[in-house]
């Protein structure tokens, strides 16, 4: 802390003149009297950042106070760099528990001998990842059965890449021995999410070693502008104390020990440079702290770096992530569409109702024909409902799991399929909210694995179906689709559904986004820049929901590039545009700043938005640092999972959004918010009321300290002008 305080120079010069009253013939006074001063602003500085070190210390507590299960008995783990050492197997028994460290796959308590992980702190992306575990230890009997045998891990050296491993598991006890390989499917790395299930892993990297933080950069001392241009115009008031000085020194016509006389004046007029303004600077930072704190129009808000508060109303660019940050991570089924008919939040008990009619409605004897004609309108309306009710409920990749609660073991929850015990697995969580829907219409998910599906209907039927063809989701193709037989009818059908531009061509609409957007905007207009680990479309149409982009603004989409004449031509094309907003990917992005840094940063600062996808958690960090040198402009980095960490240490001022998935982004950052709206009353009203107070407050000490000096020097002058006696001559 004193080593940062004095590399400002408005506390070195008062340091140096402390320190100057230890020589005798430059004493003016008791030493007290400037020891006492210095001593007082480092204490207010001592205390303010050791408050604020307790308060980090104990988030970090709360945080790393989880308790996980371990397995007593020492594993071996060989490593191609190093010597072999003793690791732990760990074993996991919560659902939703975030994974302490990388480790290796070993066992799953799932009958489909796999599980899915929740990777958006890691690397930003929605969708869930399959895991599977080594296939020697998921058939042993138990999980204690580890212990008993005799194995090995062979890992590669830690690296940043989160997406590839390569590795080996021995077990030397077989006859003969196994030999499996390890890829990226059988890892669960540091910051993820089990889904759900019991795991079993064997610890393989640890502290530094860890790919997340591997991906995170060292967070650095930040300084606010507003004090880099108070110690900038302390600078200049130390020069004009040299120069009155000098000019005293020249009205004695630097007589005797002039130079001496020099170090005396400028120790006499040390007013010109205000020690009181570091003081009131100071406990004003506290203050305005205390004032973001305390607002009750965004509760929740803490500060973590209360000496940049004025940085907030400063910002001229702002770069957000979009998982979570943005969307909340909370995907919700809003509306049904069925062509000429549409069922919203506020008519889903039509829907239910009808879906209830399809599976419980007794036959009747046939109407006449002017009833009939009415009754087979509805039959057909509810029919197409249920028809897409059903469609909604089969076309998923999402597997119901059941687990004790306490009550009801897993065994007994499986068999009579219990509501309050089931959990879904899938590996996107929109699928999830789309089977959560149907459950909520009345058809319920309550069976499934590699070859069947079970529903359950309003009247407690069992529907059966036989999958007889997955067609998996991919992004070339952006659709899925499933065939099956309804075991009841025979009838195979088949069910497909897709993005919205292979389709429908349709942006869905979202009015909880455009809600939080508006909101922000209506008082902060800056440049955007959203940077997201997530897939070009689904970046590219929240940036649309989020009125980032308008939906009559152009966008140009940047082609994926891998050589240096590609990424000339498309800069070329890309500068023959006007006013539209950038879309580009992180494999692209990387070979344009490999080659045409200038080029492309010049060109991307013109744009009113740009939008990254598929970006590496140092790429965000890249950008932000990349801006901050090209402009010279403030940035301000806004983001809620492990994969921000990076872009927040680096930007001016970081902003983390405590959400759902983990408190690693608002640990890092020097401002901590609750919800993404809260951003604009923090940047627009306390940042911009900080900086103007902090402005007045300065202007009015150094004006105060000159007036003072002034009359100092006034007198001086006066006092050392010659006197003449006025002789009357006789």
């Amino acid at each position: 802390v004193l080593f940062n305080q004095f590399k400002y120079f408005f506390n070195l010069y008062f340091l140096l003149l402390a320190c100057s009253q230890f020589v005798p013939e430059l004493r003016l006074g008791a030493l007290y009297t400037y020891w006492v001063p210095l001593g007082f602003v480092l204490i207010i500085t001592i205390i303010r950042e050791a408050v604020e070190e307790i308060r980090c210390s104990m988030r970090d507590k709360e945080v790393n106070s989880q308790i996980y299960s371990k397995l007593s008995t020492p594993a071996f783990f060989h490593s191609n760099y190093q010597c072999t050492f003793h690791s732990y197997i760990h074993y996991f028994s919560l659902q939703n528990q975030r994974v302490p460290a990388d480790m290796i796959f070993l066992r799953t308590s799932e009958r489909n001998g796999s599980c899915f992980l929740r990777t958006d702190q890691l690397d930003g992306e929605t969708d869930w990842k399959l895991r599977l575990p080594v296939s020697c230890t998921q058939r042993l009997p138990t999980a204690g059965d580890l212990l008993q045998i005799r194995s090995y891990v062979y890992a590669e050296e830690p690296n940043i890449d989160i997406h590839s491993f390569v590795g080996t598991f021995t077990r030397e006890d077989g006859d003969p021995p196994v030999n499996e390989s390890l890829s990226i499917e059988n890892t669960l790395w540091a910051s993820t999410v089990i889904a759900s299930g019991t795991i079993v892993g064997v610890v393989i990297y640890t502290g530094k070693e860890l790919r997340s933080v591997m991906n995170t950069s060292n967070p650095r001392n930040k300084i606010g502008l507003f004090d880099l241009e108070v110690n900038c115009l302390t600078k200049i008031l130390f020069g004009a104390l040299i120069v009155v000085s000098l000019v005293m020194v020249a009205l004695q016509h630097f007589a005797g020990r002039w130079y001496l006389q020099i170090f005396r004046f400028l120790l006499l007029f040390s007013n010109i440079i205000p020690i009181s303004l570091r003081v009131n600077l100071d406990m004003g930072k506290m203050v305005y702290s205390w004032m973001i704190r305390k607002d009750s129009k965004i509760p929740g808000t803490v500060v973590k770096a209360s000496t940049i508060p004025e940085q907030l109303g400063r910002i001229s660019y702002l770069l957000t992530d979009k998982t979570g940050t943005l969307t909340q991570n909370e995907m919700v089924f809003r509306r049904l569409h069925l062509g000429t008919v549409a069922y919203g939040m506020d008519s889903m008990d039509e829907v239910q109702s009808h879906v209830f009619s399809a599976y419980t409605q007794p036959l009747h004897e046939p109407p006449t024909t002017r009833s009939l004609l009415s009754t087979k309108v509805r039959k057909t309306i509810s029919s197409r409902v249920h028809e897409a009710v059903k469609a909604i409920a089969l076309c998923h990749n999402v597997t119901p799991v059941y687990e004790s609660n306490g009550v009801t073991d897993q065994a007994e929850a499986e068999q009579h399929y219990e509501d309050s015990c089931r959990v879904y697995q899938a590996s996107s969580p929109d699928e999830v909210a789309l089977v959560q829907w149907t459950e909520s219409v009345g058809l319920t998910l309550v069976g499934r694995d590699l070859s069947s599906v079970h529903l359950r209907t309003p009247g407690g039927q069992i529907l059966n179906f036989t999958i007889l063809q997955i067609f998996p989701f991919t992004y070339e193709s952006k659709r899925m689709g499933i065939i099956v037989r309804d075991e009841s009818t025979g009838e195979i059908t088949f069910y497909m559904k897709g993005a919205d531009v292979v389709m429908a061509g349709i942006v869905q609409y979202n009015d909880w986004l455009e809600e939080e957007y508006n909101i922000f905007f209506l008082f902060f207009l800056p440049k955007v820049w959203m940077l997201t680990g997530d897939k070009l479309e689904t970046a590219t149409c929240t940036a649309k929901n989020a009125h980032i982009v308008t939906r009559t603004q152009d966008i140009h989409i940047f082609r994926p590039v891998t050589t240096r004449g590609e990424a000339h031509l498309e800069l070329n094309a890309f500068r023959r545009k006007h006013d539209c907003a950038l879309v580009i990917s992180g494999d692209s992005l990387e070979v344009c700043l490999k080659f045409y840094e200038y080029e492309f940063m010049e060109l991307a600062c013109q744009c009113p938005a740009v939008i990254c996808c598929r970006v590496a958690p140092t790429q965000k960090a890249q950008i932000v640092r990349l801006l901050q040198e090209r402009t010279g402009k403030l940035t301000c980095a806004v983001g809620d999972g492990g994969n921000d960490v990076s872009m927040i240490q680096e930007a001016d001022c970081g902003v983390g959004v405590e959400g759902k998935e983990g408190k690693q982004a608002s640990l890092a950052a020097d401002f901590s918010v609750t919800q993404f709206k809260h951003l604009g009353r923090l940047l627009m009203v306390h940042g911009r009321n900080s900086y103007k107070r902090s402005a007045a407050l300065s202007q009015f000490v150094i004006h105060r300290s000159l007036c003072i000096s002034t009359i100092m020097f006034t007198s001086m002058i006066y006092e050392s002008k010659p006197r003449y006696r006025i002789h009357k001559c006789i």
